[in-house]
Parts: structure tokens; sequence; C-alpha cells
């Protein structure tokens, strides 16, 4: 007796959405690296009330960016009370390393069509 099996989720793939194309992985890609041009908040979102009713993989990638932005903002603010006792530049700066490194391996996870989701963020968008 044949069972049938469910063709296999692909990692590189949304689970239920169709593959995103050139153009949705170039928006949600520019969400993500947003920070190195200045306008970490602004850009993304832009670009979420622009795509969020056109594409489900864009307005996802910039939800994601603009609330791991709001994250790094509050973050920061935690920060700058502990320079009065000295720590808070080494945290203010393994905060920047911490930043620039998710934000390149976001990018990359976006360019293959995976949903890459920050650590430590706090999602204040839903």
């Amino acid at each position: 007796m044949d069972t049938i099996t469910p063709p296999p989720v692909s990692p590189t793939s949304f689970p239920g959405l169709p593959r995103p194309d050139g153009n949705d992985k170039l928006w949600a890609i520019g969400c993500h690296l947003a920070g190195f041009i200045g306008a970490p908040l602004l850009v993304p979102f832009i670009i979420y009330l622009v795509m969020r009713n056109e594409s489900a993989f864009v307005r996802d990638h910039a939800r994601e960016a603009l609330n791991f932005h709001l994250s790094l903002i509050f973050y920061g603010i935690l920060c700058w009370p502990f320079i009065f006792i000295i720590i808070g530049f080494p945290m203010l700066i393994a905060l920047g390393v911490f930043a620039f490194v998710v934000a390149i391996i976001a990018a990359i996870k976006t360019s293959d069509g995976v949903a890459y989701r920050y650590p430590l963020c706090i999602r204040l968008i839903s």
C-alpha cells in the first residue's frame, strides 16, 4: 500500500509562501543593511509601508529589521548610565559589533530566501 508523503519543505523558503523573486529579496536585504547607510529606522519603515500589501516576504523582513533597530536603541539607552562606571563604553562597543555582525548575517540569510530572526530582538511591531 502506497502512502502519500508531503513534499519536503525547502529550508530556503518561507513555509506556505511562494519563493521570493529578485526584487523582493533586494527590498528585504535593503531593510537589513539600512543601518550601514545611516537610516536604520527610516528605510525599513518606508519599505514596510510601501510593500506590506505586495509581498509577505518583504513585510516580514522589514518588520523584523524595524524591531531589531528599535531594540538596539533601547539597549543603547540602557548602556548610558553605565558610562559613569566605565563599563558603558565597552558595552556600547560590543552592541555596535553585535549589530554589525547580525545585520550581515541577516542580509546573507535573506538573499537565500530564509526567514531570519535577530537574536535579542524585542518584537514591538507585529
